[in-house]
């Protein structure tokens, strides 16, 4: 009669109703969905473990495992590089960037004495216990160091750890690296099916 009409406006910044689909007797909200991979994309993208990511999003590995196989455009080799101290470390982080390694974590000498002088020994091991995880994710990791850190890490890493020697145990200051060298080993370890490191598991 003289009342009021009411009408219901939807607020499309709370819930768009695309966003939100019906499956049986549940409500799933899409976007959320989108944020979650997003979310998991982005922390395996920054390095991140399967595992660390399924425990964030309250899911399990298998999950993390599944959902980057569907979206793989392909499953190439992938690499990493270590090394310490470096003389060169801008033009060997460039020449990473250039052969799209996966990993990257090179310092100078005057790096690598900062970094443990500004962790506690136990900050230290949980660090030094996450990069091995992170490590051993990849397919291959070229280790540049002295002859004793190459041999530790191959220990640790096993058909994994791809040696490059820049000096006796220990070395003393920066060591400059052969980039050509370097970049001879990493198109070698692309190219090869059968060298070190198993192929990808997860």
């Amino acid at each position: 009669m003289g009342g009021k009409e009411h009408t219901f406006v939807h607020n499309p910044e709370v819930h768009p109703v695309t966003d939100l689909v019906r499956i049986g007797d549940k409500v799933i909200d899409r976007a959320r969905l989108h944020r979650l991979i997003d979310q998991a994309l982005d922390l395996r993208a920054g390095g991140a473990s399967q595992q660390e990511v399924a425990d964030r999003l309250g899911t399990d590995r298998t999950f993390v495992s599944r959902l980057e196989t569907l979206g793989e455009l392909r499953r190439g080799r992938r690499i990493g590089l270590v090394g310490f101290p470096v003389a060169n470390k801008g033009e060997l982080e460039a020449l990473a960037a250039a052969e799209g390694l996966d990993w990257v974590l090179l310092m100078t000498d005057a790096e690598r004495w900062a970094y443990v002088r500004n962790r506690s020994g136990i900050d230290l091991v949980n660090d030094i216990m996450a990069l091995i995880s992170q490590a051993q994710e990849l397919d291959a990791v070229i280790v540049l160091g002295s002859d004793m850190r190459v041999q530790l890490l191959e220990a640790v890493l096993g058909r994994k750890a791809v040696g490059m020697v820049i000096g006796a145990s220990p070395i003393q200051g920066d060591r400059p690296v052969d980039t050509d060298r370097l970049r001879e080993l990493i198109r070698a370890l692309k190219a090869s099916e059968n060298g070190p490191g198993p192929a990808r598991g997860e």
